[in-house]
């Protein structure tokens, strides 16, 4: 892979996730430089024992017995003499992902011989020009939460790094009527569903109905119309907007009626039943779909390209809204053989 030399000025050296105290900085002398200037190495190991938090713990003795806590970090590039010879990956995402236990161990398969890495920071994603961000040769750049996916895309226009993480396709996947529509290009299987299109989307799947894009819904004491398409309860509504989680489930008067509500989890709880809520909500655009009964288990599936897959079980948030989680405090999830 060539690189290109220039630059050089825009370039930042990034820092270990928490504060300096955990670096560990030595002064190194190199021969044969000018006038014999020391270089400063500054390496920061994923765990530092001479950071660790202590912790004093009572025996039934009476003594407190010793321990220590490692503080976890993520380890910042070494800048030396060579850094111009080697691949500079930018991590270009918000800290609390680019910082993250997964993100580092990921980085910690790079041979650091080969491999620069130059963590963006907040600060800069956020509030500096595209212009000003640091130059680099390949780029991991994705959205979660708050992120301005079009600077990124800004970004790689202006310096066609490679890119590991399709942002066009992140932009596709924000709004669930197109993930719904590529699905049935690619023929993957999805729910019966319908649109409701006050944005004057135009789905070139099922979710189009008689292709009409009426506006208006009639709603029916156990189902809904929309399009010429008919979707009884129990039914699953869902905001357009993929960051948005309030999704509503409304069931049929031969089941008591009633509206589960599932949003993003709040302390051990992920949803709420109202019996007395049974009609949709008019405020914008959502999608319809039959609801699938999956026996109280959830399954999220993950991919890395198209030969590597990943999927995890978790109890449903339709069972009773309470999230289980293990000693750690992480929601259970279990691995799923595909």
């Amino acid at each position: 892979m060539e690189k290109d030399g220039g630059n050089d000025e825009h370039r930042s050296r990034p820092v270990a996730a928490n504060s300096s105290e955990n670096t560990t900085t030595s002064v190194e002398r190199v021969e044969g430089g000018s006038n014999n200037s020391p270089t400063v190495t500054t390496r920061a190991p994923y765990f530092d024992s001479s950071n660790s938090e202590i912790c004093s713990t009572p025996t039934k003795g009476g003594t407190a017995e010793t321990k220590k806590k490692k503080k976890f970090f993520i380890a910042a590039a070494e800048p030396d003499e060579n850094e111009k010879d080697r691949i500079r990956v930018g991590i270009c995402a918000m800290d609390k992902k680019a910082r993250s236990k997964p993100m580092a161990e990921i980085l910690s398969r790079l041979e650091k011989k080969i491999f620069y890495v130059l963590f963006f920071g907040d600060d800069m994603i956020l509030n500096q020009p595209v212009a000003e961000w640091p130059v680099c040769d390949v780029l991991i750049a994705f959205y979660s939460s708050g992120y301005p996916l079009e600077k990124a895309s800004e970004y790689a226009d202006l310096h066609n790094p490679v890119i590991l993480n399709d942002l066009k396709m992140q932009e596709v996947m924000k709004d669930r009527r197109q993930v719904y529509d590529l699905l049935q290009q690619s023929g993957i299987d999805v729910p019966r569903h319908i649109f409701i299109n006050l944005d004057g989307y135009v789905s070139t799947g099922i979710g189009a109905g008689n292709g009409k894009n009426e506006t208006e819904l009639i709603e029916c004491d156990d189902h809904i119309e929309v399009n010429g398409i008919q979707i009884n309860k129990p039914f699953v509504e869902k905001p357009i907007d993929a960051d948005d989680h309030n999704i509503a489930i409304y069931y049929p008067s031969s089941a008591g009626g009633g509206c589960k509500k599932l949003f993003r989890k709040i302390g051990n709880r992920s949803s709420e039943f109202y019996p007395d809520i049974n009609e949709v909500r008019r405020d914008g655009s959502y999608i319809y779909e039959e609801f699938v009964e999956t026996q109280g288990t959830d399954v999220k599936m993950y991919t890395v390209g198209p030969e590597y897959g990943h999927a995890e079980a978790r109890k449903s948030p339709t069972v009773d809204g309470k999230v289980e989680r293990n000693r750690d405090g992480k929601e259970v999830r279990f691995p799923v053989i595909l």
